[in-house]
């Protein structure tokens, strides 16, 4: 079939690119011998539950979910797989999961021999996956599978009026229930017949509530805005970078952390280039000296979600590329975020622009407006940074929506499924 012809050329090109490509490379290596790798870490008593993500982001959307289990069911192990070696490569040491692999690619054997091994009482996939000899097998053998923070578009296969469009929306027959984030989702589904879904909302708001109010001191950061005007610039890139650079060189009354989305001896050196005001390295900084720079630039990663907390107002990085970043991290903590033109695709960012939490910025002379017209007003710098805090804070429980679905003993009086 042509779903199995295009797996067959995906893996001849994956293997191909691997030569010359390290994460390719890493793609193809993490799969090796990954039956004899899984025999040795499952346990013949052990019950699992299976959660899948195809990368980072999917990863964050699934977290709550899996330290939710985790925690109120012990009784069962997670298996966490990835599909992308950046979700693995960041995550194969998670320790509320039993087990952290690679996902092997989607084949009828590779799906009959996994599931025979990891031998789930559930499934959960996250957001996009649907891989239909795992959806089938699973299917087969009767475990409920459950897609979790589900997104349907009307241009997906699922949805087009053709042999392939009816054939693709069989896959979604085959889960126990689909969990989608908005109304829009429901509605796509619903109009061709699908009926075992409803809307549980989207579970990174619960994982940006937990980043809140778990965010862990950072000494030399506290040293550095203390008393100041800050601006964080989060997941920025060349672009995006251009014009902050523009605006610092022009006011020296802000003070600004940015932390780019590479973080490589290269980019650092050409963003410090771009600056005429004092700056300096996180790597390198000391609580002595750091209060006399305007800007810091983050050299490591994993800092970001505990920064925003340090700022007044976020700049999200990516609007003039594909796509912006993460723009919840920064509104949790009641920052209003800017960002680049190309937010359409992001629900939460077009949101949050219509409640005037975030401002989309096309140049330099808009960044400027925007950046001065809430720094200089205190009034409306405190409406937009409330106005994004209450957002994601009214759209957090997710969470707990699908854990009363899955485990329905664990309900308390005045829960909603």
């Amino acid at each position: 079939m042509l779903y199995d012809l295009f797996l067959a050329s995906y893996r001849i090109l994956i293997r191909v690119a691997s030569l010359f490509n390290d994460k390719a490379k890493l793609f193809v290596v993490g799969r090796r011998n990954w039956k004899t790798k899984l025999s040795s870490m499952t346990g013949a008593n052990d019950s699992y539950i299976w959660v899948h993500c195809a990368s980072l982001g999917e990863f964050e959307q699934g977290r709550p979910l899996i330290e939710a289990i985790e925690a109120s069911h012990p009784e069962y192990r997670i298996l966490l797989t990835f599909f992308s070696p950046s979700g693995y490569e960041i995550r194969k040491n998670y320790d509320k999961a039993a087990i952290v692999t690679y996902l092997p690619l989607d084949s009828r054997s590779n799906a009959r021999e996994f599931l025979d091994l990891v031998k789930p009482k559930m499934a959960v996939f996250i957001k996009y996956e649907f891989w239909l000899h795992y959806v089938a097998g699973l299917k087969h053998r009767n475990i409920p599978l459950y897609l979790v923070s589900g997104i349907f578009r009307k241009e997906q296969p699922f949805f087009r009026n053709s042999l392939f469009g009816q054939w693709y929306r069989g896959i979604l027959n085959d889960f126990r229930w689909l969990f989608v984030q908005d109304q829009d989702s429901l509605d796509l589904l619903r109009s061709v017949g699908i009926t075992n879904c409803t809307i549980s909302g989207d579970t990174r708001f619960d994982r940006v509530l937990s980043i809140a109010n778990s965010s862990q001191t950072i000494p030399l950061v506290d040293k550095f805005a203390a008393g100041e005007r800050v601006v964080v610039a989060g997941s920025t890139w060349k672009p995006d970078e251009e014009l902050l650079a523009r605006f610092i060189n022009n006011n020296g009354d802000v003070k600004f952390i940015i932390a780019p989305h590479e973080v490589s001896e290269t980019n650092i050196n050409r963003l410090g280039q771009l600056l005429k005001k004092p700056w300096v390295r996180f790597s390198k900084a000391d609580e002595t000296m750091i209060s006399g720079f305007q800007v810091l630039i983050v050299d490591s990663v994993g800092m970001l979600s505990s920064i925003y907390k340090y700022g007044q107002i976020a700049y999200i990085g990516g609007g003039f590329g594909v796509g912006i970043h993460n723009t919840l991290e920064a509104a949790t903590f009641g920052l209003p975020v800017i960002f680049g033109p190309n937010y359409s695709r992001f629900r939460e960012a077009r949101e949050m622009v219509s409640l005037k939490a975030a401002f989309p910025v096309e140049d330099y002379h808009s960044l400027d407006k925007v950046l001065l017209g809430l720094l200089n007003d205190q009034q409306a710098l405190r409406k937009s940074s409330e106005t994004a805090k209450n957002y994601v804070q009214e759209k957090a429980g997710a969470t707990r929506i699908i854990l009363n679905y899955l485990f329905p003993g664990d309900r308390k009086d005045g829960d909603i499924s």
